[in-house]
């Protein structure tokens, strides 16, 4: 028989930084995990104008891609086993349902299955400045189980493109989840 490889829920909100969720997909695909992709119609919109592809080539990424309005979806159930869920970027709007365990569409109602299953779930919330309910619905996401990672750039590896800042996040967000093949880059010293 045959191992089954790790499956990850990838969410695709209307913040800036859609390059992130792309870019995860394209880095999980290469390490052969399964990936279950939901994008809001902000997400989709935005990984339009920030990168130029539309939905089509977006699921494409995925090994499976659903309509937020699929709430019957298999990643909204706690018995479809899988080993993660990145929402990535995340906004202030996803944000503030999963904090709250309002589950009105698929990304926000698999955001919730992960958080009653004790399963991973990093969001890479992108805003700034943080206004007070920012921080506070990223405390109650933190207690109830979920990792906030804005994708703040590392720059002590002396990075030269911008690819190479989303590409180091990326890998971080990989090793988080515990992907043995994940490549962040590590701090030398001085």
């Amino acid at each position: 028989m045959s191992a089954v490889p790790p499956r990850l829920v990838v969410g695709i909100t209307g913040a800036s930084g859609a390059v992130y969720g792309v870019r995860l997909l394209e880095r999980a695909r290469a390490l052969g995990l399964e990936t279950h992709l939901v994008a809001t119609p902000a997400g989709v919109l935005n990984v339009h104008h920030e990168l130029g592809l539309d939905r089509a080539a977006l699921e494409a990424l995925a090994s499976r891609a659903y309509a937020p309005g699929e709430v019957g979806a298999c990643i909204a159930s706690g018995s479809f086993a899988t080993a993660a869920m990145v929402v990535a970027p995340c906004s202030m709007k996803s944000l503030a349902s999963i904090a709250h365990g309002y589950g009105d569409n698929l990304l926000t109602r698999a955001a919730d299955v992960s958080l009653k299953e004790r399963r991973r779930l990093v969001l890479m919330v992108r805003e700034t400045p943080f206004n007070l309910a920012h921080l506070r619905n990223m405390t109650a996401a933190t207690e109830m189980g979920a990792i906030v990672f804005p994708p703040l750039p590392a720059f002590y590896h002396q990075p030269a493109t911008i690819d190479e800042l989303v590409d180091d996040s990326v890998e971080r967000v990989l090793a988080l989840l515990g992907i043995d093949a994940a490549q962040p880059r590590a701090w030398q010293g001085l």
